[in-house]
C-alpha cells in the first residue's frame, strides 16, 4: 500500500479515535468539557484535535452526526415499527443503550437548540412507537407519547452515567422495567 493511500486511512481512524475520546468526555462532564480533556482522551496532541476539529462546535456536530446516524440505524435494525409496542421498547431500549457515550453527549446536548435530526431520526419513531401502542391499549395513554419518549431518553441517558455501572444486559433489564412498569396499560382491576 503506498503512504498515499495510507493517509486517508490514518486520518479516519485519527478522527474515530477523537470522536469516541469526546463521547466518553462529554457523557462524563458535559458542558464543562474541555478540548484539552478531549484530546487527552483521545490520544492525541491538542494540535492534532484543532487540526481535525478548528473549535468545539465543529466537534460537537460531528459526534451528533456520528451519534444520530448511529442510533437510526440502531432502532431501524430493531424494527421497532414491526414488532408489538412493548417488545418495540425493549429493543428500542437495546439499541440506544449499545450506542452509549456518544448517545448520551448528544442527547444531553440537544437541549440548547432544536435538536432537529435528534429529534427527527431518534425521538420521532419513539414517539411513533408510543402512539402506536397508545392506540392499541398497551401503552396508558394518560401520559402524553411526547412525555414518555423525553422519559425514556432521559431514563437512558442518567441509568448510563450512573455509578456504579452495571454490565450491558443488566442496565438493558433495569431500564426496561423500571420504564415499562410505569409505562404499561393499567387495568381497573389493579
Amino acid at each position: 500500500m503506498s503512504q498515499a493511500a495510507r493517509r486517508p486511512a490514518l486520518q479516519h481512524r485519527v478522527m474515530g479515535a477523537i470522536l469516541e475520546g469526546a463521547a466518553t468526555v462529554f457523557a462524563a462532564q458535559g458542558e464543562r468539557a474541555s478540548m484539552g480533556a478531549v484530546a487527552e482522551a483521545s490520544g492525541v496532541a491538542r494540535a492534532t484535535l484543532y487540526r481535525y476539529f478548528p473549535n468545539r462546535e465543529s466537534l460537537v456536530a460531528e459526534l451528533g452526526e456520528v451519534a444520530v446516524t448511529r442510533g437510526h440505524a440502531a432502532l431501524a435494525a430493531a424494527r421497532v415499527d414491526e414488532v408489538a409496542p412493548l417488545e418495540g421498547v425493549r429493543r428500542a431500549v437495546r439499541a440506544l443503550i449499545e450506542i452509549g457515550d456518544p448517545f448520551v453527549a448528544v442527547a444531553r446536548s440537544r437541549r440548547g437548540d432544536d435538536g432537529g435530526e435528534f429529534e427527527r431520526r431518534l425521538s420521532a419513531p419513539l414517539q411513533e412507537l408510543f402512539e402506536r401502542g397508545q392506540e392499541l391499549g398497551e401503552i396508558r395513554v394518560d401520559i402524553p407519547s411526547a412525555w414518555l419518549t423525553e422519559s425514556l431518553v432521559g431514563l437512558i441517558v442518567s441509568v448510563l452515567g450512573a455509578k456504579p455501572a452495571l454490565g450491558r444486559e443488566d442496565t438493558i433489564a433495569h431500564v426496561n422495567g423500571l420504564f415499562l412498569d410505569g409505562a404499561v396499560a393499567r387495568s381497573p382491576h389493579r
